[in-house]
């Protein structure tokens, strides 16, 4: 990937993670639209993303990316933890066997599965842990 192409996938991964971000702030604020500060709980908002949801959403697109360059980018360029990043790896191999067997339809179901899969495990069994590497 070329210097100016990394900057860009860093700016879109970033721009994503914020609108996460922004996302589950706007889901946590409470009180009534006029501001009166009531003290009931927030209802549940459409625009919470659970954390394997994101995590699917980021590796599914980077590693769709990644069969079609044909190479993989640097994890923190993409926004990904180092475990976010295996299961890419591990779902780029998958794909681009299943891409040559049974074609590029296949192989971008594959990628959906897969990653949807890896990432369900990856937070059920805790998902990162105290480093940015993790």
């Amino acid at each position: 990937m070329t210097r100016g192409g990394a900057h860009t996938a860093a700016r879109a991964a970033a721009r994503l993670l914020g609108l996460a971000l922004l996302a589950g702030v706007s889901a946590t604020a409470c009180g009534d639209p006029a501001g009166h500060g009531t003290a009931r709980s927030p209802s549940p908002s459409p625009a919470t993303t659970a954390p394997e949801e994101l995590c699917t959403r980021l590796v599914a697109h980077w590693s769709r990316e990644a069969l079609d360059g044909g190479t993989y980018g640097d994890y923190q360029s993409m926004g990904l933890s180092n475990g976010q990043y295996e299961i890419l790896r591990s779902v780029v191999d998958a794909a681009r066997a299943e891409k040559k067997r049974h074609g590029a339809d296949a192989a971008d179901e594959l990628i959906d599965r897969e990653t949807r899969a890896g990432c369900t495990e990856w937070y059920r069994s805790g998902g990162p842990g105290e480093g940015p590497w993790q």
